[in-house]
């Protein structure tokens, strides 16, 4: 493998690919220009694209791919497609050629190439989509975005595990603090999974830093740093945000175009406003990663444009400088623990035969 920080980037992935993937590569390399870049896509086209941008040269290397999956191609029709430009750039991952892969396709394809081509990490059950919010104290973690539908306890305690890394890594925390999406923020509410889950994480390395349940609110007041959910709650979550912010700035449009007074007020507050734009601008959001995988892998939204692609690499660039997955290996040796640990108990328990034995997980309501 190269000393060379290498990632490998699906260059006909995305609503305004390849044009958009090349300047996006262009203003990322303007950050990192330490990085080599494997760019796999249609030769024919991508080649014209990188002759606009000298700086390019240097940094990438152009590969053809002689097939591209299309947006609305189901997963398993992908896993046919073996000369595609996405599943090239992740084989790439997998032959130790690159460390990341950074694709803006077809989100499930993605998914379910990345899962069977690399593989999960030791100790990991299944990988989780994590991603960035704003909140009102800054930005969050949260995860899983969408990966996994259903989650047992033992899969929450391992997104648990990976946040704390992935928000040390992105968000520069030293200690984040962690919480798991509940109905209520009481020992008592939710179900079996959640409370088992909570228990795992008061035995585990990281108990100081987990909060406890945090509802829906929880989220946009930044009350912690890392919001652990499974991946319908989490997709969910993400996609009511998104339709709020798209609201907040569709209302403003509104306010600040109704009359000739509010055209002042505007220009009053413009600087302030400007401001607000730039915090709540989704570009800055862009790069979901699939945690706890062989390799590095971040899916860009599929209409951003060249600086949201840029970001995702930012965020590929900045996992793969931290060693992100060597930590997550290092985390997960505690959770082995913490989670037998918490078996134990919940057998003692349950063959103590008393009522009050098995009172720790079995006292909640609903």
């Amino acid at each position: 493998m190269s000393a060379r920080p290498t990632l490998a980037v699906d260059g006909m992935g995305g609503d305004h690919a390849p044009e958009m993937v090349v300047s996006g590569l262009a203003i990322a390399l303007e950050r990192h220009p330490e990085a080599h870049i494997l760019l796999f896509g249609d030769e024919a086209r991508l080649a014209p694209l990188l002759a606009r941008h000298p700086s390019l040269r240097r940094a990438v290397t152009l590969r053809h791919a002689t097939e591209t999956i299309a947006g609305d191609l189901k997963p398993t029709a992908a896993l046919r497609l073996r000369q595609s430009s996405m599943r090239l750039a992740i084989d790439a991952v997998a032959a130790g050629e690159a460390q990341g892969v950074v694709s803006a396709g077809n989100t499930g394809a993605l998914l379910t190439l990345a899962k069977i081509v690399l593989k999960t990490l030791p100790g990991i059950d299944r990988p989780a989509m994590a991603g960035i919010a704003p909140s009102a104290r800054g930005d969050v973690v949260m995860l899983d975005l969408g990966a996994n539908v259903s989650c047992d306890a033992r899969n929450l305690a391992e997104f648990a595990v990976m946040g704390d890394v992935f928000a040390r890594v992105t968000l520069g925390l030293p200690a984040p603090s962690i919480g798991l999406l509940n109905i209520g923020s009481e020992e008592v509410k939710g179900d079996d999974r959640l409370r088992q889950a909570a228990e795992i994480l008061k035995e585990s390395p990281i108990a100081g830093q987990f909060y406890g349940f945090v509802e829906g609110h929880d989220i946009a007041a930044g009350t912690t740093d890392v919001i652990v959910t499974d991946g319908f709650t989490g997709n969910v979550a993400l996609k009511t945000g998104e339709g709020a912010l798209k609201l907040i700035g569709q209302l403003l449009r509104q306010v600040f175009t109704a009359n000739l007074a509010a055209r002042v007020g505007y220009l009053l507050a413009k600087s302030s406003l400007e401001r607000l734009r730039e915090w709540l601008d989704p570009r800055r959001y862009n790069g979901a990663v699939m945690l706890g995988l062989n390799g590095v892998v971040v899916k860009s939204h599929g209409g951003t444009d060249a600086e949201g692609f840029a970001h995702a690499v930012d965020v590929a660039m900045d996992m793969v400088a931290n060693n992100f997955n060597e930590r997550i290996r290092a985390g997960m040796t505690g959770l082995l623990a913490a989670d037998a640990s918490v078996a134990d108990a919940s057998g003692a328990n349950a063959s103590g035969g008393g009522d009050d034995a098995a009172a720790p997980l079995a006292s909640a309501g609903g």
